[in-house]
C-alpha cells in the first residue's frame, strides 16, 4: 500500500481501506482459482495494482462515464481502475467463467457499487463505452476487431477524447506499424520501479 499511496497521494479513507484488503482478497481466491501468475503474488501492488492504475496517469476518467475492460481475467485494469474512480461505471468482461466468479466477489467484499462483471466475449456486447481498457490480452490488430463498434466517437467523458487505453510491454514499433495515430506513453515516466522499465499504455483516439 506504500507503493500506492506514493504515487496516489490523495486517496480517501475509503479508497485506502478497499485498496488495502485487496491483497488479502486475491491470495484467498487465487489458492482456490489461479488469477494471478504465483511468481507475481509477492509483487501485487507494484504488478497488478500500480500497473493497472498506470491508464489514471495518462487519462482521468469523468463521472459517469462508462468505461468496458476487456479480457479482465482477475479484474485487472478494471477493480483498481473502480476505486480510484468511484463514480465512473466499469463494465468487466472475460470469457472465462470462472474468472468473472472472482471478480463478482472481490467487489462484492469491496462493497463496489459501479461494476458490473460479465463471462462474455467483448464481440458479443451490444452497447458502446467512452473507452475501452485492457492489459495486453492479444495483438493490437486482433484487439482491434474486438473493440470495433463499441466506442462511443465525436465526445470526450475523460481528460482525453473517448478510445482504448492498452497496457502493453516490450517494443511494440512493429505492433503498431498500422496504427499511425497511436500514442505511447512509457510507464517510466510516472514510476520509478524497475518493473516498469518497459511498460507502456497505448492511447488510440476513437
Amino acid at each position: 500500500m506504500n507503493l500506492i499511496n506514493k504515487y496516489f497521494p490523495t486517496l480517501t479513507e475509503l479508497q485506502k481501506e478497499q485498496f488495502t484488503q485487496l491483497e488479502a482478497l486475491y491470495k484467498e481466491w487465487n489458492a482456490q482459482i489461479n488469477v494471478i501468475s504465483r511468481k507475481d503474488t509477492e509483487h501485487f501492488y507494484e504488478r497488478h495494482v500500480l500497473h493497472s492504475l498506470a491508464i489514471a496517469k495518462v487519462c482521468e476518467f469523468y463521472p459517469e462515464t462508462h468505461v468496458l475492460d476487456i479480457g479482465t481475467g482477475g479484474g485487472f485494469p478494471g477493480i483498481p481502475l473502480a476505486i480510484l474512480f468511484p463514480q465512473t461505471d466499469f463494465t468487466l468482461v472475460d470469457s472465462i467463467g470462472k474468472k468473472i466468479k472472482v471478480v463478482n466477489e472481490v467487489v462484492a467484499s469491496l462493497g463496489l457499487e459501479n461494476v458490473r462483471a460479465e463471462n462474455q466475449r467483448a464481440e458479443q456486447l451490444k452497447v458502446s463505452f467512452d473507452f475501452i481498457v485492457s492489459r495486453a490480452v492479444t495483438q493490437m490488430p486482433r484487439f482491434m476487431t474486438w473493440t470495433r463498434g463499441k466506442i462511443r466517437k465525436g465526445v470526450s467523458a475523460g481528460s482525453k477524447a473517448n478510445g482504448i487505453l492498452y497496457l502493453k510491454g516490450g517494443d511494440l514499433r512493429e505492433e503498431l506499424a498500422n496504427f499511425q495515430r497511436a500514442k505511447v506513453y512509457d510507464l517510466s515516466r510516472f514510476f520509478s520501479e524497475e518493473f516498469f522499465e518497459t511498460k507502456k499504455v497505448v492511447y488510440l483516439k476513437a
